[in-house]
């Protein structure tokens, strides 16, 4: 692995730093959240026709950039520095590359142009995200529906598929152009997963704005009800469970780099915060103590950093480390934030400052894809790390 920054990516980091800091700052954001869709359309807009960010990482034939999953993993540190609510993680991150490895030739066609122009925004609408991607446990289905109540069943009448159930925590789930929904077909025996285009104007499709621990990251709740929808491929592609497994490994290795992103921020806010505050007649930043807690949480934030680079390294060679990195850099976050409080004293408790922003991005984010013991714990049984071997005597 080369460590280095190529020119293209340090144009990519520069540009779209100076670009947030313009366009994202601490108001832009609070109004943002505001807003119905829960993030601004015209910073969006920005990202999408200035910088080319929903297209980063697909191909060229399909309107794309053409880059590496790194390269958009680097993108997302700085969308994660300053907590900009975006639909750049459920589209680009979820949604095409599902249809990318999935879709026919002509939803490829009729999509991928939209997406990468950022026209058109998708999500996945899933029960249990970190399930579904497995994240946390073995996928095997059964979180779709498993012939039983809950999740999403799908059922053909007629020559068309209908579909009913409901999906909770859905990201961008309330505002998304397109819904790629999950669900269970086939009855017991024959039971199997497959993936379905819903078009946000379906008749059928409630969708409601749920309120989220973390305002930055809006979430939906979708119910469907008998609502018509187009199967995503001929469906006789690969398990959509394997699929779905693959595109959650690259999915964690770009929610690392952008958690690494937020807790990097945290940290230098941090640090600025204590060189300016005074206590006892000296900045509390000369104390040895705080000293120590900063430099505990800048050696884990480099720890995670390491981890995040290379599990986004690691998927051009298929390498799934994705989950070990998560874990690692949701670690970090949760410690920089939590100290980012801490050495903020009164202050860091209050709506009006953004500490509190930060850590309910890493309490968010361990409930949607974590949390860290469960990211380490599945990775393990993976590599059956702690399976019983036979010994011969």
């Amino acid at each position: 692995m080369d460590p280095s920054f190529t020119a293209e990516q340090d144009e990519i980091r520069r540009t779209l730093r100076e670009l947030l800091h313009k366009r994202s700052g601490p108001h832009e954001l609070r109004a943002a959240l505001d807003t119905p869709a829960g993030h601004d359309p015209a910073l969006w807009a920005a990202l999408a026709g200035h910088l080319g960010l929903p297209g980063l990482a697909l191909p060229e034939a399909y309107g794309g950039v053409g880059c590496p999953v790194a390269d958009l993993a680097l993108a997302c540190e700085e969308t994660g520095r300053t907590l900009a609510p975006s639909p750049l993680l459920a589209t680009s991150v979820l949604a095409a590359p599902l249809i990318l490895a999935l879709g026919t030739d002509a939803q490829r066609t009729a999509l991928l142009p939209r997406i990468a122009a950022g026209t058109l925004t998708a999500t996945l609408a899933v029960p249990a995200l970190a399930t579904a991607l497995a994240l946390t446990c073995v996928n095997d289905g059964d979180w779709a529906g498993g012939g039983r109540a809950g999740g999403v069943q799908a059922r053909r009448v007629a020559g068309t598929w209908r579909l009913y159930g409901e999906a909770t925590q859905v990201l961008d789930g309330h505002s998304a152009g397109l819904l790629l929904v999950a669900a269970h077909t086939g009855g017991y025996v024959r039971s199997r997963t497959l993936l379905f285009l819903v078009p946000r104007d379906s008749a059928g499709l409630v969708r409601v704005r749920q309120t989220a621990l973390d305002a930055t990251r809006p979430q939906g709740h979708v119910q469907l009800r008998d609502v018509e929808a187009e199967l995503l491929g001929s469906g006789d592609e690969r398990g959509v469970p394997e699929v779905l497994a693959l595109i959650g490994d690259r999915a964690a290795a770009v929610l690392a780099c952008e958690a690494v992103g937020a807790a990097d921020r945290a940290l230098e806010r941090t640090v600025e915060y204590v060189g300016q505050r005074e206590q006892f007649g000296r900045v509390i930043g000369s104390f040895q103590a705080v000293q120590h807690r900063l430099a505990d949480v800048y050696v884990q934030l480099q720890a995670a950093r390491s981890a995040a680079y290379y599990a986004a390294w690691a998927t051009r060679r298929d390498e799934r480390v994705g989950g070990l990195a998560l874990a690692q850099a949701l670690e970090a976050l949760r410690t920089a934030a939590g100290e980012a409080i801490q050495l903020h004293g009164g202050i860091g408790f209050t709506w009006e400052h953004e500490a509190h922003l930060y850590f309910k991005r890493a309490a968010g984010d361990e409930l949607l894809f974590g949390p860290a013991h469960r990211l380490r714990a599945h990775a393990a049984d993976r590599a059956r790390l702690f399976a019983l071997k036979e010994v011969t005597v």
